[in-house]
């Protein structure tokens, strides 16, 4: 299980609980708390240079989970996800979404190619283990955005469908945990101005109630990339 126990799985993904209803802002107490201590104490710049948060690489080795589900659609989410809007990081946990009525089929691919299901998550979806020992955790929503994320997926260098960025944003606002909050802020500090645009307009169709949150984390990115005085 690459070291992850179920009880570890579960919890982690506690983040994801609001891809399934998004009309309830359940940690958005959480979330104003963190942006309320981090403008407190915000200076321009962080240590790390333009080329560094400029930069999008894939270089830590992600399972080619394309060559498992042939036929069922879905998106890569969580940390692998961010590379391709921020400095890539390191993660161990290879997460996916699908539509609720599409996973008995994805879960069907996964067992024809070998994989063990492992148990289910706190929320809907469950973990599994890949053939080659990957942890994987499938996230099933039929929340209002999903069919839009999987119909219009960004791709990553190698092949995998990735999560737009407006609901990548959503999905960790949603979250409101520390890490998950600071991602927004810096893929939101290297985002253009379309790209602003479009993510402002998915948290007012979805999450009303995060656009302030989500302007102020727009503010924390920014400032991150300024050069201090």
């Amino acid at each position: 299980m690459s070291g992850k126990t179920l009880y570890n799985g579960v919890a982690h993904k506690n983040r994801y609980l609001m891809t399934v209803n998004t009309q309830t802002d359940i940690n958005a107490h959480r979330r104003r708390q963190f942006i309320s201590l981090v403008m407190k104490r915000v200076q321009p710049g962080t240590g790390s240079g333009l080329d560094f948060l400029n930069k999008r690489t894939w270089t830590y080795p992600v399972t080619d989970i394309k060559a498992i589900i042939l036929q069922t659609q879905f998106v890569v989410v969580g940390g692998i996800a961010t590379r391709l809007y921020m400095p890539e990081r390191m993660t161990l946990d290879l997460d996916i979404l699908v539509l609720t009525q599409d996973a008995k089929s994805l879960y069907a691919e996964l067992e024809k190619a070998g994989s063990r299901k492992i148990g289910e998550l706190a929320i809907p979806g469950s973990q599994w283990e890949l053939p080659d020992g990957t942890s994987l955790d499938v996230l099933e929503s039929n929340a209002d955005w999903v069919s839009a994320a999987l119909a219009n997926p960004n791709i990553a260098p190698n092949g995998l469908p990735i999560i737009p960025l407006p609901y990548l944003v959503l999905m960790k606002l949603q979250s409101a945990r520390t890490q998950d909050l600071s991602d927004v802020s810096r893929m939101m500090g290297a985002a253009n101005i379309h790209e602003i645009t479009q993510v402002k307009q998915a948290i007012c169709q979805y999450l009303p109630g995060a656009l302030e949150d989500l302007e102020s984390l727009i503010i924390l990115g920014q400032l991150e990339r300024r050069t201090p005085n």
